[in-house]
């Protein structure tokens, strides 16, 4: 009955909605079948060798053949899985080999940035196959809607492999990487701002995401779309800044919908009671839903988003949904 209701909602929001601009469409990547290869890469900080041997334990108890990237276990400046180039050459051996139906990133950190100006978005398009990862994969999966492919804002490696698969988190991705799409019921939120939006979800880690703006891993740039944030251990200064250079750069004016993931451990150095409060400021007036307290980001739960898909957003006073159209 839950579904049937999320479902008659979606195609209500898809039908009343007035016609905007065109949306940038992107390819759904095959579900996985028992027996794919799903590659482990670390394409940011190095992970743990035993947390990358136990997350390809787990993908191997799923039914899948796992297959770890050369570099995985390097480390170049006492953080990096490797220097750019090799972190590169692991994402492009991922992507290039017909026979790795996804690719799952072993943890996030910091380095991404480096790959933008070193391979074409398009890269990601001439085998479509699922890209898992949130923080600092923002990057990629903003260069893998860049290049018309969707992508997963999910857990990584090193969480599979801390709880070995069996949390929310990796039991959702692995349901939605064989073909169950998720749909999401969410309870009313103070901050949340009522309405109905559409167009593909792009976003992630807001520090990641906002020096990608006018470059060519620029997801903004394609048409309408629902913004997804999140952000861990800044400070509420900083958050509003990079929040308003979306604004300063008209980013926002694109903008169908927001949905406000998990701000885990943001220092309150302004005076407001939350970041939902202090960015929804900025939203009310804007005519467009807002979604708060989504279950995704640094939290201990992090839900998976298909980022690229077409996103159905729907707010009221008493309850919100969620839904992609794959």
């Amino acid at each position: 009955m839950k579904r049937l209701i999320i479902v008659i909602l979606a195609v209500f929001i898809s039908v009343m909605l007035p016609a905007r601009g065109k949306s940038r469409k992107c390819i759904r990547p095959d579900y996985l079948k028992p027996g794919d290869k799903i590659a482990l890469i670390s394409p940011s900080y190095r992970n743990a060798s035993t947390a990358v041997d136990t997350a390809a334990m787990v993908l191997r108890e799923w039914g899948y053949e796992p297959v770890v990237g050369q570099f995985v276990d390097s480390l170049y400046r006492g953080r990096y899985a490797g220097t750019a180039e090799q972190r590169l050459a692991d994402l492009r051996w991922a992507l290039e080999d017909p026979d790795i139906k996804a690719i799952i990133c072993n943890r996030g950190g910091y380095g991404t940035i480096h790959l933008v100006d070193m391979m074409d978005p398009k890269e990601f398009a001439a085998n479509p196959k699922w890209l898992v990862g949130f923080s600092d994969i923002t990057t990629l999966l903003a260069m893998e809607t860049c290049g018309g492919v969707m992508g997963v804002h999910g857990t990584i490696g090193g969480y599979i492999a801390k709880y070995h698969g069996t949390d929310t988190s990796s039991v959702m991705l692995r349901k939605l990487l064989e073909g169950d799409a998720p749909e999401y019921m969410l309870p009313s939120h103070p901050d949340n701002i009522c309405g109905t939006g559409k167009g593909i979800l792009v976003g992630g880690n807001i520090c990641t995401f906002a020096p990608l703006l006018n470059t060519p891993a620029d997801p903004t740039r394609g048409g309408d779309f629902i913004l997804f944030i999140e952000e861990v251990e800044e400070s509420y200064h900083n958050i509003d800044r990079l929040f308003n250079m979306l604004i300063l750069t008209g980013v926002m004016d694109r903008c169908k919908g927001v949905i406000l993931g998990e701000f885990t451990d943001c220092g309150p150095d302004l005076q407001w009671a939350s970041v939902e409060e202090m960015l929804c400021s900025y939203l009310k007036g804007r005519n467009i839903p807002v979604l708060c307290g989504f279950p995704a980001g640094h939290g201990s739960v992090n839900l998976p988003l298909v980022m690229g898909a077409e996103t159905y957003l729907y707010v009221s006073e008493s309850f919100s949904t969620l839904g992609f159209d794959l």
